[in-house]
């Protein structure tokens, strides 16, 4: 585990961007024309880089926020709805979860919008309190430096629970057809969290996911999920340099031997980047197969 975490040390994880590397050389294939690479000198670490990484929001993706009552912060998310959805008419919902030193719109944009449009599903994108918020899951401590604030799992898991209770509130949800998933520190997230709060998903998936810290204890995570009878996917891609495919290769076989229902699919020549996108029809078709109780 110690090369892996090494390689989350130097890449930050923001999303799949190294912060030595540009956006081209990270393999970010769906990143839109233009948007500049992450800045030199941002910091990886659990409290926020020095200076963000930036990226131009997809259109068709609405730009909120929300006053989080624990500090009084204004938290942003994202959120897109398909022209399909109706009003009083229940449509899916997908939460997404972005990777460490990024925000929502580098994951609910593109690939995912497209699918999300084509199926009339709601998505909404979390910060997770800041970009580097693990979401509740087990952080890494990035150069050995402290967690902030003390409370960082806490308020990050409480975000997108937030969000998806907003997005309920707002729109006309099918409770058995509320999806998560989640990109590498996302990823990780979309496990813990799955696991902690399965009643309410139909279904998880997880991309590329940097769970290295969950990896000791995979059975006892996963054990909720099964128990839940809730359908779960992992995509990885085989040129993965971040999260290597052979971390990933565990959490699929774990899942074999707990006979829990499942995919795994590992995509050839995808690195941390591309394999977001390549990722989505995939997930999308899962997603769709699946209502819960039923």
């Amino acid at each position: 585990m110690s090369n892996s975490i090494t390689r989350l040390m130097r890449a930050g994880l923001g999303l799949s961007l190294a912060c030595t590397m540009t956006v081209a050389q990270a393999g970010l294939a769906q990143q839109p024309p233009g948007a500049p690479p992450r800045p030199a000198g941002a910091a990886p670490g659990n409290g926020p880089p020095r200076m963000p990484m930036t990226i131009a929001p997809d259109p068709r993706v609405q730009q909120r926020t929300y006053r989080l009552a624990d500090t009084g912060e204004e938290m942003k998310y994202t959120v897109f709805v398909s022209s399909k959805v109706r009003p009083g008419v229940p449509a899916p919902l997908v939460v997404a979860l972005h990777g460490l030193g990024g925000d929502s719109n580098f994951i609910v944009r593109e690939k995912l919008v497209d699918q999300a449009e084509a199926g009339g599903y709601i998505v909404v994108g979390p910060m997770g309190y800041n970009v580097s918020g693990w979401y509740g899951s087990p952080p890494i401590a990035m150069g050995g430096r402290p967690i902030e604030p003390a409370n960082l799992a806490e308020l990050s898991e409480k975000d997108v629970m937030n969000v998806l209770e907003i997005a309920r509130k707002e729109f006309a949800v099918d409770p058995d057809r509320t999806y998560l998933m989640g990109h590498s520190m996302g990823g990780a997230g979309t496990l813990f969290l799955g696991q902690k709060h399965a009643g309410q998903w139909a279904a998880i998936a997880a991309i590329a996911p940097a769970a290295f810290m969950m990896q000791p204890t995979q059975k006892d995570i996963l054990a909720p999920i099964k128990a839940a009878g809730l359908p779960a996917m992992i995509t990885q891609g085989d040129a993965d340099p971040v999260v290597p495919a052979t971390s990933v290769r565990t959490w699929a076989a774990a899942m074999k031997d707990l006979a829990m229902e499942h995919e795994y699919i590992e995509m050839a020549g995808r690195d941390h980047g591309n394999i977001i996108g390549d990722s989505m029809p995939e997930i999308f078709r899962f997603f769709a197969a699946h209502m819960r109780g039923r």
